[in-house]
């Protein structure tokens, strides 16, 4: 087993895996940029190490010399990665390796190959996959770009080879759109990721974004923990997460999981991952788009279905160990439902608002979850993600988790700041949502997403 874990991440995702870590008995290290000196994962964890100054995080958090210095520094034995950040980056997967340093994660192949969304299409479809139409190399220019368009026949979607998160992406519903389009798709594409490189696909309308939570171990087992329905989304951003899917039914949800399992095995995939799908909740069709090589943010619904906690797993897989269960073992319960809930403002599309919490009080109770890194009198940082909690609620059907979740929201108190707790009350008060009736234009349909 890990005796000695570096955290390379912030936040709930740091807090969270410090706790895996106490009852697994591993010591904890959390690096820290001077932004986050008085942060909860400093607090909690059994080493801090200061890695960078205040400010953006390519001087602190993305800077893999500072990262593995702190590693080596302190003895760790293995780095967990967490979720953003340097999680999906092969260099620093393989630069732990060449220092002897255990990789919580997939190799860096499996990272690199899934990370190049092209490669990763062709990979899955040569297994059988189903992927939505679009092109398999690189788009040229604004010219290609137009004429593929209308080859295909808008709208299409263009989207970075590298990197994900919606950046880099645009819809198109018109020619005369794709120059400007592609050009800025691309410079966000390389701002982002370093590389501006853009394919097309058809875009997909009326459809519903529905991911498979897998785990593979060092031994050959790769198990399907079911789906996560995240159709909810503004700008290509996940705001709530559920499960199971009310579109996917028994049958639906084998094929899907044989696909994700089936897509996993294209790389020899170790440790959790995602593998994300377009449903057309009309006919059952489904498309792959892609696979996210590491642990997601939304992982608390998986857990609370399944009662697995995936982040022990990904420990004991990173240590050696088997699978502690089999496809046969995993018997999904009830239903559950996270909100994401950010230092922003919906009622100012949604702007951040960083700031001192005045006040925090978080709700409780049965099936009831809090996954955060907030107190009362917390600076939340201007430089980094605004995430501030994520709400998880369990219950044994769909109805009773709308209501636990309202709850639960309305519990929760946070002070001092915005946040999007309101934005998710009007969520539940939706006919068409919690009739379980969504699609991912759902808030394009509402003047709620611009992008």
């Amino acid at each position: 087993m890990i005796k000695r874990l570096l955290i390379a991440n912030r936040g709930e995702i740091a807090v969270r895996i410090i706790r895996a870590c106490r009852e697994l008995g591993i010591e904890a290290i959390v690096p820290y940029s001077e932004s986050d000196a008085e942060s909860l994962p400093v607090a909690m964890a059994d080493r801090a190490v200061c890695i960078g100054p205040a400010g953006p995080a390519r001087r602190s958090y993305l800077d893999i010399p500072s990262v593995l210095a702190a590693a080596e520094g302190t003895g760790a034995d293995a780095v967990h990665p967490g979720y953003g950040f340097l999680a999906e980056n092969p260099d620093f997967a393989a630069a732990c390796a060449d220092h002897g340093i255990t990789f919580v994660g997939p190799p860096a192949r499996a990272i690199a190959l899934m990370g190049d969304k092209i490669a990763a299409r062709k990979t899955v479809a040569g297994a059988g996959v189903p992927v939505v139409p679009g092109t398999e190399d690189p788009v040229a220019d604004a010219a290609q770009a137009r004429s593929l368009a209308q080859d295909i026949g808008p709208p299409v979607l263009l989207k970075a080879k590298a990197g994900g998160g919606g950046r880099g992406m645009r819809i198109i519903r018109k020619l005369a759109d794709v120059g400007p389009a592609f050009e800025a798709a691309s410079r966000e594409a390389a701002a982002a990721f370093g590389d501006g490189a853009l394919y097309i696909e058809r875009y997909l309308e009326r459809v519903r974004h529905v991911e498979f939570q897998i785990l593979a171990d060092t031994r050959g087992n790769t198990v399907s923990l079911g789906e996560r329905d995240c159709s909810i989304q503004r700008r290509h951003q996940k705001l709530i997460e559920e499960a199971p899917s009310p579109a996917v039914d028994a049958a639906l949800r084998a094929a899907m999981g044989e696909a994700a399992v089936k897509a996993a095995g294209t790389v020899d995939y170790v440790g959790a991952g995602t593998v994300e799908f377009l449903l057309d909740p009309a006919d059952g069709t489904f498309y792959f788009i892609e696979m996210n090589t590491r642990i997601q943010v939304e992982h608390p619904v998986t857990e609370a279905l399944t009662g697995i906690d995936l982040v022990v797993e990904q420990l004991r897989v990173a240590s050696g160990e088997a699978l502690s269960f089999a496809q046969s073992d995993i018997a999904p319960a009830g239903h559950a439902i996270e909100c994401r809930i950010n230092a922003e403002d919906p009622a100012r599309d949604f702007a951040p608002g960083p700031g001192t919490i005045a006040t925090y009080r978080p709700p409780g109770g049965a099936g009831v979850r809090v996954d955060s890194h907030c107190y009362q009198g917390y600076r939340v940082p201007p430089e980094y993600d605004s995430l501030l909690a994520k709400v998880i609620v369990h219950a044994p059907d769909r109805d009773r988790a709308l209501r636990r979740m309202r709850r639960a929201l309305d519990e929760f108190v946070i002070k001092g700041i915005p946040t999007t707790i309101p934005f998710h009350l009007a969520m539940l008060d939706d006919p068409e949502f919690a009739a379980g009736d969504v699609t991912t234009d759902f808030l394009q349909r509402r003047g709620l997403d611009a992008g």
